[in-house]
């Protein structure tokens, strides 16, 4: 699909779920790879939330999205981090 198919209008505010087990650096990691796509991330563009057990935590992170491309390396650098089960 090209941008131009793309039913984002891009720049536009895109918000990111991360789920992934609960740990000290989870968070934190989350955040340095979302700043390598998105270098402008804003203070509040990022909430956590525990799971009911603590197991894992969902961190959702907003960034300014430019493009379908930066999305796109986004997911794929969040996905492979081993500590992430799933991106949304």
């Amino acid at each position: 699909m090209s941008e131009e198919e793309s039913l984002l209008s891009f720049p536009c505010a895109f918000p990111i779920k991360v789920m992934g087990i609960h740990s000290q650096h989870f968070e934190a990691s989350m955040v340095m790879i979302a700043r390598k796509h998105a270098p402008n991330l804003g203070e509040g563009a990022v909430k956590s939330r525990p799971s009911k057990n603590g197991n894992y935590l969902a961190v959702t992170i907003t960034i300014q999205a430019e493009s379908r491309e930066q999305l796109d390396n986004l997911y794929r650098e969040l996905t492979a981090h081993s500590d992430v089960k799933m991106v949304l």
